[in-house]
């Protein structure tokens, strides 16, 4: 930018993106400091260099508010993880299986996990008809994106939400009337 330019020739740009053409790189210079504006190199490998007019402390400042933009867009989906055992109580499911729907409601990935200890081991298909429990329970409101798999001593399926999640609704403003 300014003066760390070395080429001897630029391609000109002004603030409205109106090409002014080859200049030396001393013309290019004045024009700038005339207008209040600062050279800025932005195709250093072309042939000659391009620069362009423009404020750099604004332009920096946009590119990092840009940016800033776009991650706050980004989707970043969670892995949440609900633990169960194969004993499971039938009230004790459903309590899980609330958390687990509210998980997939707000837009989150839902690792369900089902530990086994000592003899359970031998009982792996009751495990994995609790997990078909799960997945049948919650096939209107997501997709089972990995099958169960058996780690170690934990039988595992992940479930994905089938949608974008709901925005939380905000509380209702109180109008007053006849004021």
């Amino acid at each position: 930018m300014n003066d760390q330019i070395r080429a001897q020739e630029v391609r000109l740009i002004d603030d409205q993106n109106n090409q002014l053409g080859v200049l030396s790189t001393a013309a290019a210079l004045r024009i700038a400091g005339e207008k209040g504006l600062d050279l800025v190199e932005v195709a250093p490998q072309a042939s000659p260099p391009v620069c362009k007019l423009l404020d750099y402390g604004r332009y920096k400042f946009e590119t990092i508010k840009r940016e800033k933009d776009q991650r706050r867009k980004q989707n970043t989906t969670k892995l949440k993880e609900m633990k169960l055992r194969p004993k499971v109580a039938d009230h004790d499911f459903q309590t899980k299986f609330k958390g687990v729907r509210q998980f997939i409601e707000q837009g989150e990935k839902v690792k369900v996990t089902i530990m086994f200890r000592g003899r359970e081991m031998v009982h792996q298909d009751i495990g994995r008809r609790l997990l078909d429990r799960v997945a049948d329970a919650a096939k209107e409101i997501a997709t089972v994106e990995r099958a169960p798999i058996m780690e170690g001593r934990n039988l595992f399926m992940i479930l994905a939400p089938n949608h974008r999640p709901h925005p939380q609704p905000s509380a209702p403003v109180p109008v007053k009337e006849g004021v």
